[in-house]
C-alpha cells in the first residue's frame, strides 16, 4: 500500500546589485542577483516549500529562519538536501517536481537543462522526474519590469507502507 501527496511552493525575491544570481543551484551570468538571507535561490526555495508542504512539515521560513546565522549566504541546495534527508527519514520518496521560473531577464532557456540536472542530483532522483520551465511576465508588474524573479513548484512524494497480510490457515 502506498500514499501519494502533493505540495505547492512559491517564492519571489527582488533583484539587487552586488549579489550573484543563483537559480536551481546554478550561477547565472547577470548584472544583478537575488536578495535573500541565503543565496536567494527562489527556484530551490519553491521546490523546498513544495516538498515540505507535501509532507506537512511546515515551510522554508520555519525550517531555516532568516536571521539565523547558520543560514547566512548558504547554498539553497544544502537546504534542499536537508529536506530530502528529513523526508527520507520519514519514509517519503520524491516522485516528481514540476517548476516554473518567472523572469523577464535574464533569459533562462540556456540554463534549464543544467538546473534540472542539479536539482535531480541533489534530490537523488532521475532527471526525467524534474521539469523546469522558464516563463516571462510579458512586461507586467515588478517581474515584468525586471525588478525581481519568482518561482513556482509542485512536488509529489510517495511513501510505501509495509502491510502484513494475514494468511488464512487451512
Amino acid at each position: 500500500m502506498s500514499e501519494l501527496r502533493v505540495g505547492l511552493g512559491f517564492d519571489i525575491h527582488p533583484l539587487v546589485t552586488g549579489r550573484k544570481l543563483v537559480l536551481g543551484g546554478i550561477e547565472i551570468p547577470f548584472a544583478r542577483g537575488l536578495s535573500g538571507w541565503s543565496d536567494g535561490d527562489v527556484l530551490t526555495h519553491a521546490v523546498i516549500d513544495a516538498l515540505l508542504g507535501a509532507a506537512n512539515l511546515g515551510d522554508i521560513g520555519r525550517r531555516f529562519p532568516p536571521g539565523d546565522a547558520a543560514y547566512r549566504d548558504i547554498s539553497s541546495l544544502i537546504l534542499l538536501g536537508k529536506v530530502r534527508d528529513e523526508l527520507k527519514k520519514d519514509g517519503w520518496t520524491d516522485n516528481n517536481i514540476d517548476a516554473n521560473i518567472i523572469a523577464e531577464q535574464p533569459k533562462m532557456s540556456d540554463f534549464v537543462e543544467r538546473i534540472q540536472g542539479k536539482l535531480s542530483d541533489t534530490l537523488a532522483i532521475a532527471p526525467a522526474q524534474v521539469s523546469v520551465k522558464a516563463k516571462t511576465a510579458n512586461g507586467l508588474g515588478p517581474i515584468g519590469h525586471g525588478e525581481g524573479i519568482a518561482a513556482q513548484a509542485i512536488a509529489t512524494i510517495v511513501r510505501v507502507s509495509a502491510t502484513r497480510r494475514k494468511v488464512k490457515k487451512e
